[in-house]
């Protein structure tokens, strides 16, 4: 029902937007659009899915190598799941099918799961946060979103770095979670235990992985700069690096279907200095687009992933395994 409702609120936001635009000036956008730059840019999903899948081998202990195409049969099928599960569940159902094809022990995985996660978002508030600090014309509400998002990047920091911090964190929020998230709360302390003890334990492999989710977010953020540059619009690059991040993370709000509205709203607002709104609206659906060419790529192992999720037997969901 909550999914939707997800959807209802998607299309609802989506109407709005191109009744306002009128749909007729985004079809021109995009029949004016640079065919080389446009093939380019989403070309990238490649690559970027690619390096996702490297660094997924990366993290795995020494000894129990995924190789690179189970990886990234992971990844894509994971991305396929996200689609239709709520809250980005398809990446715990990634550590979940890795423990029952035997790579790693259920609190591992989704130790993994969640260090890999966490990177990324750590990684994409730290190039905002970067953006931000740079951009020209900051009124009010810049101000607080640079202080929001900064305040964001340091208690994640914190989160990763101390297990002191991460301790009382994990406290707080089991005494405040409703009902049965508690229980929850108390599993994904233990994997959070667990992701210290292993990812500090290697450095090497702490500041490898760091750096290549740094990387990959870079690569993330210079391919919607890419779309821009596709639609024959212009942004400052450095200014991307603040506006991008804040719509991504928008589109991350538990309100609409995979950030579709939310994200595209956010688009047309933060970069209404840059451009009009037909081809910011334009740049949400190409960003969509990012997120559903990989989920297509996924659906030749989508029936091989969620048959293995739906294979549980209930009261396997311990604390010993991802659910």
């Amino acid at each position: 029902m909550k999914r939707l409702i997800s959807i209802l609120v998607s299309l609802g936001i989506l109407a709005l937007i191109y009744w306002k635009i009128d749909a007729r000036r985004l079809w021109g956008v995009f029949a004016g659009c640079d065919a080389v730059w446009m093939s380019v840019s989403l070309g990238m999903v490649v690559p970027l899915t690619l390096l996702t899948s490297w660094r997924l081998e990366w993290l795995m202990p020494a000894g129990r190598r995924l190789g690179l195409g189970e990886a990234n049969k992971l990844i894509l099928a994971a991305s396929t799941l996200n689609m239709v599960l709520p809250s980005k569940m398809g990446d715990i159902a990634k550590a979940y099918f890795m423990q029952r094809r035997g790579h790693l022990s259920g609190t591992l995985s989704l130790a993994l799961v969640v260090f890999e996660k966490s990177c990324d978002m750590l990684s994409l508030l730290l190039w905002c946060v970067f953006g931000l600090a740079l951009y020209p014309e900051k009124d009010w509400l810049f101000w607080s979103m640079t202080a929001a998002v900064g305040g964001g990047l340091i208690v994640g920091l914190l989160l990763l770095g101390s297990k002191g911090f991460a301790g009382l964190f994990f406290r707080i929020a089991r005494v405040v979670a409703p009902g049965k998230m508690g229980a929850k709360v108390v599993r994904m302390h233990e994997s959070w235990d667990e992701m210290h003890s292993y990812f500090w334990g290697d450095m090497w492999r702490l500041m490898a992985v760091s750096g290549m989710s740094v990387l990959i977010w870079f690569l993330h953020l210079l391919q919607i700069w890419f779309f821009i540059l596709a639609l024959r619009a212009w942004t400052p690059f450095l200014a991307n690096l603040a506006l991008s991040p804040l719509a991504i993370l928008a589109g991350l709000l538990p309100l609409t279907f995979a950030g579709v509205g939310t994200r595209d709203a956010a688009l047309i607002w933060f970069y209404r200095p840059y451009f009009a709104a037909p081809v910011a609206a334009a740049l949400g659906l190409l960003c969509t687009a990012r997120y559903l060419l990989p989920a297509l790529g996924g659906l030749p192992f989508f029936g091989e992933f969620l048959g293995a999720i739906k294979a549980e037997k209930p009261g396997q969901s311990g604390s010993g395994t991802c659910a």
